[in-house]
């Protein structure tokens, strides 16, 4: 079967898109509002896609009512956000957060989640994540007025001390557990792993 973009509506170029492109990296990012309170928001339109400088990007779109995300308010006035990532332990948690919460009431405090002071940006991050990253704001497009395109510099990065080797510069994979998203309310484990050997490449 084949689809033009233009003959689906957005939603359901949405579901094609999430249906297939899976599973998908969750951004678990938090930011703060202006009177102070956490917010804490997974987006799963989200990747890492430059080392030098380190930088990734999410996007954000507005609420149904057209308003915008406290996310996004949040970082435009500050300009700076944590991405965390979220192991099995802190699935549900990160799902949660998902719903629908006012700008007074912050995530993390709401499910009981602990908070850790950041190095470089005045955004806590999540301190049980396995994984975080301390970001300024290094670009936003604007994509037809409902939704951004968010790219974060990362200047600081936080680790659970039994995920790395600081030896040879790997992650511990039988101890790390990250969850993907599929679509809709679906995750996944990533604990069914491949390992391929090395691959050759053309042969003379």
């Amino acid at each position: 079967m084949h689809y033009a973009p233009d003959d689906l509506s957005p939603r359901e170029r949405y579901k094609v898109l999430t249906g297939f492109v899976l599973p998908r990296p969750i951004a678990w990012v938090t930011s703060v509002g202006e009177t102070g309170v956490v917010n804490a928001a997974p987006f799963s339109f989200f990747n890492v896609f430059c080392e030098d400088p380190p930088l990734c990007m999410f996007a954000v779109n507005n609420r149904a009512d057209g308003r915008p995300k406290d996310t996004l308010v949040n970082i435009r006035r500050s300009g700076e956000f944590v991405v965390n990532l979220a192991d099995e332990p802190l699935a549900r948690a990160m799902h949660e957060s998902s719903g629908d919460f006012p700008p007074e009431i912050g995530e993390p405090t709401y499910l009981g989640l602990k908070l850790a002071a950041s190095v470089k940006v005045a955004v806590p991050r999540l301190d049980d994540a396995p994984w975080a990253m301390e970001c300024r704001t290094w670009k936003t497009i604007d994509v037809n007025g409902d939704r951004v395109l968010i790219m974060g510099e990362g200047i600081s990065f936080h680790i659970r001390d039994e995920l790395w080797d600081t030896r040879t510069m790997r992650v511990h994979m039988d101890r790390y557990h990250p969850v993907g998203r599929m679509f809709a309310d679906r995750y996944c484990r990533t604990d069914d792993r491949l390992v391929f050997p090395t691959a050759e490449g053309a042969k003379a």
